[in-house]
């Protein structure tokens, strides 16, 4: 149904934009310097899960609607942004809570933490600005119209940039995970590296309220 001429430009495409870091990078790194490998790898899935949903809401006419209207684009970034300030302050204030002794033992919290980080990572993916207007604009250019069933042709030529962004995301947070364990040498400094994430994700936060628009 898509022809691999399409799937192959569509994956270029998609490999420029996500290689520039942008909100869901940072928002794993900054999860990665705050919370460790555990947390980064399930935040860079729920990121994944989240642009997906993007993906699905273009397909049936959604996004495109939220990329147009000022109103619901502006709605849909500020949430975005409010919800990576709210994570980055509550990081920055339990970072006295981190312990060295900690980092080098195997994580035992109960499933429902992990889903609620893939929660976490999926709502920042859903409301990423440079997602939505990714796939608002750009995805609908590599349909071939004449073949029909539009809808599904979105869906698997959608798969492209999650599969890449998935693999991606995650090398960055175990890259970020590695150096937070490596200046874990004492609380301290692992209160200090604590901070920084919480730092990182409300920059994020106020990056992404300014910056951008419908247009």
């Amino acid at each position: 149904m898509v022809s691999t001429d399409r799937f192959l430009a569509f994956a270029a495409m998609s490999v420029l934009v996500i290689v520039i870091p942008g909100p869901s990078v940072l928002f794993v790194i900054g999860r990665a310097l705050a919370h460790g490998r555990r947390t980064a790898v399930a935040t860079a899935l729920g990121n994944v899960v989240g642009s997906y949903v993007l993906v699905v809401a273009v397909a049936f006419g959604i996004g495109s609607l939220v990329e147009r209207s000022v109103t619901v684009y502006l709605a849909v970034k500020l949430a975005g942004a409010a919800y990576l300030v709210h994570l980055g302050i509550r990081a920055f204030r339990h970072r006295k809570e981190l312990k060295a002794s900690a980092i080098g033992a195997a994580p035992a919290g109960p499933a429902r933490d992990d889903l609620r980080t893939v929660l976490d990572g999926a709502l920042v993916g859903v409301t990423n600005p440079k997602g939505v207007v990714f796939f608002a604009a750009v995805l609908p250019q590599f349909v071939d119209h004449s073949a029909g069933r539009l809808p599904l042709q979105m869906l698997l030529l959608g798969l492209v940039p999650i599969s890449i962004g998935l693999v991606t995301d995650t090398l960055w947070g175990l890259t970020a995970s590695a150096a937070r364990t490596w200046f874990a040498r004492s609380d301290r400094r692992l209160s200090l590296i604590g901070g920084a994430g919480g730092f990182t994700m409300i920059g994020l936060g106020l990056t992404v309220a300014v910056t951008g628009s419908a247009d």
